[in-house]
């Protein structure tokens, strides 16, 4: 068999055995990689650390590809206008992210006799993602259903997502918004700081023109015949009166 080593150089042929032995020396497995060719070819390699690799290349390659995916949108003949403008919306972002949307619409009881009514919901709906994608074919009645397959648009022909952009401006005015908050609820508290200084300020203006009393209060209610310093009042004698 044929021998192409670690770094991807052919070593010759070899037997089986030799073969196995140079894969012990090295650490490494023995794959047979073409067993139809002529001698089959096997190559020296880490097995698992292969296996490893392919399966993360696998998952990178699948994680891009959008393309593949397809999302579907279920609509109504009697469809709100409001939900209709949400399935809109959600239709926009799924194209926006490299997806197909399937627009699905089924017809419940009698409203199968009026058809054109769900045509018509159908056609407004491909007409509002124009900008992000086309159809890929007209849309189809398949039973009690109509159907209708969007593929989105190559991106430098495609519209910008509006979403996007109004959940960057809630971002940057929510944050405004905090800041004015904290703002406003810094301004009370100087208010209050600033009544407190003012108070203080008149305590002190009234404490000026006051004779400080040892005491307090109390002792001139418990000696309420006392004067400022202290001293009894003079006791000044009745004036007499003669019989």
């Amino acid at each position: 068999m044929r021998v192409i080593g670690l770094d991807g150089s052919q070593l010759g042929v070899y037997g089986l055995s030799e073969a196995l032995t140079m894969a012990r020396n090295n650490g490494v497995d023995l794959v047979e990689v073409a067993a139809s060719a002529d001698p089959p070819v096997c190559r020296l390699i880490n097995f698992g650390k292969y296996r490893y690799e392919q399966a993360k290349k696998e998952k990178e390659s699948k994680k891009h590809q959008h393309g593949n995916k397809l999302k579907e949108v279920q609509l109504s003949p009697v469809i709100d206008p409001h939900d209709f403008e949400v399935k809109i919306g959600h239709a926009v972002d799924f194209l926006c992210e490299e997806m197909k949307v399937k627009a699905v619409l089924r017809f419940k009881g009698r409203q199968m006799a009026h058809k054109e009514v769900g045509q018509k919901v159908v056609q407004r709906f491909i007409e509002e993602l124009r900008p992000y994608g086309q159809p890929d074919a007209p849309p189809r009645m398949v039973g009690r259903t109509i159907n209708v397959v969007i593929s989105p648009l190559p991106r430098q022909k495609r519209a910008p997502n509006p979403h996007a952009h109004a959940q960057r401006e809630g971002g940057e005015g929510g944050e405004e918004s905090e800041e004015e908050a904290s703002h406003a609820a810094s301004q009370p508290d100087a208010e209050n700081s600033h009544s407190s200084q003012s108070d203080t300020r008149r305590q002190k203006k009234g404490d000026k023109g006051r004779i400080p009393i040892e005491g307090g209060d109390e002792e001139l209610q418990q000696n309420p015949f006392e004067n400022l310093n202290g001293e009894p009042p003079e006791e000044t004698e009745a004036p007499s009166t003669s019989e």
